[in-house]
């Protein structure tokens, strides 16, 4: 859900009340320019000038801005270290590199598009590399001697970009899985 910015609220709002922008500015006290480059999006107006304008169309503050709840990036950051984490079980069950990241895209991908972006960025890396180690060990059958560092190399490679994207995307939010084939491709707008 698209959240509304401050110039469409305040356009809004004034409208509503049926107001002018010179008559919102005699209310206010606010220069009938600083209202206009607040609804043409020019300006990031101090929170003394948002709160006289809400005084002016006798509304919250909230109607005007919405305040971000401090909750939601821990919440994010918890939700991102699940994703990338995930695939680690797959150490312990076969196939869980690909099925716990699934099912958790599957269930946030519609609540945020980073959860989408990241999710089917973990899950193809992870097809890929199971789609490798499944090939490097049917290359036993061709090159029984090499094929035992064919797949640690794979494996190792897999632990170690998992282990980078699991810090990079709790620090910074992003992500980088390299060699990845796009099983899953972005939705087109």
């Amino acid at each position: 859900m698209k959240q509304s910015s401050l110039k469409e609220n305040l356009l809004y709002q004034r409208k509503l009340k049926g107001y002018t922008q010179d008559e919102l500015s005699e209310k206010t006290t606010v220069g009938v320019r600083t209202i206009q480059r607040i609804e043409k999006g020019e300006v990031q107006p101090h929170l003394q000038t948002i709160k006289l304008l809400a005084v002016g169309l006798d509304i919250e503050v909230e109607d005007l801005i919405v305040i971000d709840n401090p909750k939601e990036e821990t919440i994010q950051r918890k939700w991102m270290l699940l994703l990338h984490a995930s695939p680690f079980f797959g150490l312990i069950i076969p196939f869980a590199n690909v099925l716990f990241p699934l099912f958790i895209w599957m269930s946030k991908a519609e609540d945020n598009k980073t959860y989408d972006t990241h999710g089917r960025a973990v899950i193809n890396f992870h097809c890929t590399i199971n789609l490798l180690l499944i090939l490097s060990l049917l290359l036993f059958f061709v090159f029984p001697g090499y094929n035992y560092f064919i797949t640690a190399a794979v494996f190792l490679f897999g632990i170690i970009i998992s282990l980078k994207n699991v810090f990079s995307a709790i620090g910074s939010g992003t992500c980088y899985y390299p060699l990845s084939i796009p099983f899953f491709k972005p939705k087109k707008a």
